[in-house]
């Protein structure tokens, strides 16, 4: 009777365990086939984003193959942070569908996949600048969707928030209140994407600077050139022109240290023209080279040029785009917002500021990109290359049929056996 008793209680265990194990596995497929990511279109789209304070939406075509890479990644994601309290919201728009242009248009959606940061029910719209990779996207949105300023109430505090790789905004206050510590606040808000921002009661916490400062005061932490600088004044605009400005390096390093990349994309993206001086980093001219091109930059900060210096080995696509070759290096080129360009090949340190000088006096004559001249050119047909196309077609005195052609179009091969 023992024995049998002991069978039913071993059968009864053995199906309560497979109960169990059936229901786990159902709960596992319900969870993988689960989507956390909600997909809306023109007719949603604004009503979902009204009801939250925090969407990022992921603008798409279903054919794009940065998309599909992003896909998985994405969902991950949002699958993570579906779990936090409050819950962090990521949306997808097939953008390429002709129902959903309206909010491609809207949004200016100019290529795929464009990431957007929707806030306070959408009416603040911020550009996505995190990583692609799901841990990435983790982490980026959930400082995103905390504070703006994190509050600095310890020496620890400061030294978690202010590294030797970054920029960082922090504000010195009084009193965390009042129409100055708003707009700082405010300010933290529209450049959170760019920059780390902090706020504090004490300045004794900071690493760098006067600690005696009560505030209202902002200081800015840099890995670069006086490492930090303050300012005292609180105006909207006055405070943003600021942070931008005292972020960019007075002379912006450009090879293969990554470090050195956030500030190379923020120097092509400000609106001065840039002076860029490329030469090789190894060569024992390069120490002479910086000092004098410092004290160049130096001279004309805030006069509408920013200036970088570019390692010749990891400046190839520049070289190519300017149409340079490394024997004319050192060499500077500046380009305009315009467009021209102006260039001083195989330059001596010594020449740097002399230069710089009569560009801005408008005594240098701009640079074209050429061919070379060729050297026979008796043909009917004739060849203009850049340099020529003056003499051959302007100065010619004659009537002229100038054709632009491409080597490999068929079509521009079928012609020349007609004009030859």
């Amino acid at each position: 009777m023992a024995s049998w008793n002991w069978i039913c209680l071993s059968v009864f265990i053995l199906s309560i365990i497979a109960l169990s194990t059936e229901i786990s596995a159902s709960e596992s497929e319900e969870s993988q086939s689960k989507e956390f990511v909600l997909t809306l279109d023109h007719s949603n789209f604004h009503e979902t984003i009204g009801k939250y304070n925090f969407v990022v939406v992921e603008f798409y075509a279903p054919w794009c193959g940065h998309c599909k890479k992003l896909a998985p990644e994405y969902e991950k994601a949002a699958s993570i942070l579906s779990s936090e309290d409050p819950p962090v919201i990521l949306a997808k728009v097939d953008a390429s569908d002709e129902q959903n242009r309206v909010l491609a248009t809207e949004f200016e959606i100019s290529g795929f996949p464009t990431i957007k940061i929707f806030r306070n029910g959408g009416k603040n719209v911020q550009e996505y600048k995190g990583p692609r990779e799901a841990d990435g996207i983790v982490a980026f949105l959930k400082k995103q969707s905390g504070p703006a300023s994190a509050e600095i109430k310890s020496v620890e505090d400061a030294s978690s928030l202010i590294d030797d790789k970054k920029i960082v905004v922090v504000g010195v206050f009084p009193e965390l209140s009042g129409e100055q510590f708003e707009n700082f606040t405010a300010l933290a808000d529209k450049l959170r994407s760019d920059y780390e921002f902090g706020h504090t009661l004490n300045a004794k916490f900071l690493p760098r600077g006067e600690s005696s400062v009560s505030g209202p005061s902002v200081r800015l932490f840099k890995p670069f050139d006086e490492l930090f600088v303050d300012f005292q004044d609180f105006s909207v605009d006055a405070l943003e022109k600021f942070v931008e400005e005292s972020s960019m390096p007075i002379v912006t390093l450009f090879n293969n240290d990554p470090n050195h990349h956030p500030f190379v994309v923020k120097f092509f993206n400000n609106p001065n023209a840039k002076a860029m001086l490329f030469l090789n980093f190894s060569s024992d001219l390069f120490d002479a080279f910086k000092s004098k091109y410092h004290d160049v930059a130096l001279q004309y900060k805030g006069k509408g040029i920013s200036f970088l210096m570019g390692d010749v080995e990891a400046s190839q696509n520049a070289f190519q785009y300017f149409g340079l070759k490394e024997d004319q290096v050192p060499l500077i080129v500046i380009q305009t917002n315009d467009g021209q360009k102006y260039l001083k090949a195989n330059l001596e340190a010594d020449q740097i500021a002399s230069w710089v000088k009569e560009y801005k006096e408008g005594n240098v004559l701009p640079y074209k990109k050429s061919e070379p001249i060729p050297e026979v050119n008796n043909e009917p047909v004739k060849v203009a290359v850049a340099d020529s196309l003056q003499d051959i077609v302007f100065n010619s005195g004659k009537n002229v049929l100038l054709e632009f052609y491409a080597p490999w179009c068929g079509h521009c091969k079928k012609l020349a056996a007609n004009l030859g």
